[in-house]
Parts: structure tokens; C-alpha cells; sequence
């Protein structure tokens, strides 16, 4: 891991993620990449082969990088590689391009984990994203100084398909000597007898060369209620999801339980493609 993206909007919720970036790319020597969508209207896209809205396109970039340039000069990053760039293009897609061409290792975002209507507004992009990237996504909800999590939950069914991409967890997880707390949630539409749940967290672990982690089995009524009651219980300082990044139903478990979490707990999260 070498290459940080952090999408920004220049919002306190963007620099929120742009904090936890830099903390981290100063602890492992990683470079930061520092990328703003500048979207256009519609309208504007509409009129730009007829040169009409070509001023106003130009006002809009001129002003984001005196943004852009003002937002490197931060303390917080004095002293660390940041790459700066700017694309007119629609977020989502502009966000996930930058990130293949740059050869991105994780993506970090901030996101407002809103409910109801505003949820769907300003945490879509978020949502998609985490969705869509085959780069890990952390997100990031508020401040957080110093980051340097010691205990860690991965929420998991622990099955076949989950082992290539904890190598990736065990990797990260490393790079904070962090104690890895292993979890499966039982719930009514995800029900697994004790002596089953046990012994599929015994088999998973055996193959791996882990040292501080614990195994942990936790009931309640849905999966999402129970990473995040776990999570509170044992202080945990960073949760970590895979999801196939599917649509429809099969995200992760038996829902999107990846996305909703993304949304509606507190702690940072960073989600693993399988």
C-alpha cells in the first residue's frame, strides 16, 4: 500500500478524511492523492460544444484550484507527498477512474451519514463508491486525533471466498499492531448455532499466521445492529466489512449491510472488495 486517494469537496467532512490520510501516509511513508469533481450542470454541459458556458467552466476551475492550493498548504500536511488534481467529470465515475489509472491502493472519504432524504443526496456518492471500488474505501464521519486504532473488529461469515482479501486486512491491520477482533453476528435471518459459528472462525483462523485477535460470536436482531453494538461494547476504534459489491441484495450477509453502515455508524470503516 503506497497511494491514498482522498476525493474532497473541500468540505469539514472531506478534511476530516484528508486528517486521517495524512496520519497515516506520515506513519508508512505513503504518498496522498488529493482529487476534486468539479461536476457541471447539465445546462452547462449542454452549452458547451456552443462555447456559451466556457467562462463560467473556467471561473469554476480557476476557483477550485486556488481551493486546491490553499488546502495543501495545511499544516497537517506539511512535509507529505500530495498530488493534487481536478477533473470535470461526474463524481462517482471521475473518482473511480482516477483511481484505477493512478494505481490506488485505499481510498479514504468523508461522508455526513445522514438519514432520510439527505442520506440519499450526499451519501450516494459514498454509497457508490464503496459499492463499485475494487480498492478498499475507509469512511470517515469525523475527526479523529490521533488515529491510531489498537482494536479493530472485522465483521465476517468467514467463509472460502473471504480468505484472499484478509491478507489484505492482516497487511493493514499490521501497520497499527492493532488487535484484530474476528466476528460473526447470529440474527434471525442469519441464524448459526454457537458450536457451528465457532468452528468456522477455528478453521479460518488456522490457516493465517495471527497473533493478537480474538474470536467473538454476538447475537442480535440484525447483522448492521450487531457490528455496531459489538463495536461499542469493546471501544473498538476502526470496524473493517468485505462486500462483492453487487447490487440488489447480496452485498454482503443477506443485505447491504456495507453501504447502510457506511451511513449510520460513527466509527470509521473500510470495506475490502472479494
Amino acid at each position: 500500500m503506497k497511494r491514498i486517494l482522498v476525493p474532497t469537496d473541500f468540505s469539514s467532512r472531506a478534511e476530516n478524511a484528508l486528517k486521517i490520510a495524512a496520519q497515516i501516509a506520515r506513519k508508512n511513508d505513503f504518498e496522498i492523492h488529493l482529487l476534486h469533481m468539479l461536476e457541471i450542470p447539465s445546462q452547462m454541459n449542454d452549452a458547451i460544444t456552443g462555447g456559451a458556458a466556457i467562462p463560467e467552466i473556467m471561473l469554476f476551475l480557476q476557483k477550485a484550484k486556488e481551493i486546491m492550493q490553499h488546502t495543501k498548504e495545511k499544516d497537517f500536511l506539511q512535509g507529505l507527498t500530495v498530488i493534487d488534481a481536478i477533473k470535470l467529470e461526474r463524481a462517482t465515475q471521475g473518482i473511480l477512474s482516477y483511481s484505477k489509472d493512478n494505481h490506488i491502493d485505499l481510498i479514504i472519504m468523508g461522508s455526513n451519514g445522514a438519514s432520510g432524504l439527505t442520506e440519499i443526496i450526499i451519501g450516494s456518492n459514498t454509497e457508490k463508491v464503496v459499492r463499485l471500488s475494487p480498492a478498499p474505501v475507509m469512511v470517515i464521519k469525523e475527526e479523529i486525533t490521533p488515529f491510531d486504532p489498537k482494536n479493530i473488529v472485522f465483521a465476517s461469515d468467514f467463509s472460502e471466498e473471504i480468505k484472499k482479501p484478509f491478507l489484505k486486512i492482516l497487511n493493514f491491520n499490521n501497520q497499527f499492531q492493532a488487535k484484530l477482533h474476528l466476528l460473526t453476528i447470529c440474527s434471525p435471518s442469519s441464524f448459526k448455532t454457537t458450536a457451528l459459528a465457532n468452528k468456522l472462525m477455528d478453521n479460518f483462523t488456522q490457516e493465517f499466521d495471527m497473533q493478537n485477535f480474538s474470536t467473538n460470536i454476538y447475537n442480535d436482531t440484525t447483522i448492521e445492529k450487531g457490528i455496531i453494538h459489538f463495536s461499542n461494547e469493546i471501544k473498538a476504534d476502526l470496524i473493517i466489512l468485505c462486500t462483492h459489491g453487487r447490487t440488489g441484495l447480496s452485498h454482503f450477509f443477506t443485505g447491504s449491510i456495507s453501504e447502510d453502515l457506511a451511513n449510520h455508524i460513527n466509527k470509521p470503516l473500510i470495506i475490502f472488495k472479494i
